[in-house]
């Protein structure tokens, strides 16, 4: 087992909880606020991870690179859309329906990396792919 599919339960499991404690500190409140703490949270909470790594004095060199930082910019603000969109869809709905449709994200970046990164997909990842696609929609019907 690599160390990238530990990363990536490790990434579930908390995405799991962001959906659960979400919807339990939603209740009364706006939603777009919430999603303004929680990311300046997330980014002090980082920042830290950074000190604590000795890495601090290499956001400077990666500030400095346009390309990267120009990709790095169109990802931050397509997070920070996605976690608006996110805790709106928490604040009016269940999370067993919102949190599977929120994973057809999966699906969307399959595809994306598909035609814009050249990725191949074998013919049972497409499979396993059709099905994520098919067990959200089902999820999220009454």
């Amino acid at each position: 087992m690599g160390v990238w599919l530990i990363y990536a339960l490790l990434s579930a499991a908390t995405a799991a909880l962001v959906a659960i404690f979400g919807k339990i500190g939603l209740k009364d409140i706006d939603a777009n606020s919430a999603t303004a703490i929680r990311a300046v949270i997330m980014a002090l909470f980082l920042l830290g991870v950074v000190v604590v790594q000795g890495k601090f004095s290499q956001l400077g060199e990666i500030v400095a690179q346009k390309k990267a930082m120009s990709f790095i910019v169109l990802s931050g603000v397509s997070g920070a859309l996605s976690w608006l969109f996110y805790f709106l869809a928490l604040k009016g709905g269940k999370v067993s329906q919102v949190a599977p449709i929120d994973k057809l994200s999966v699906v969307l970046a399959v595809v994306l990396a598909f035609f814009f990164l050249g990725e191949k997909i074998s013919w049972i990842n497409a499979l396993g792919v059709a099905m994520i696609a098919g067990g959200a929609v089902l999820v999220a019907l009454k």
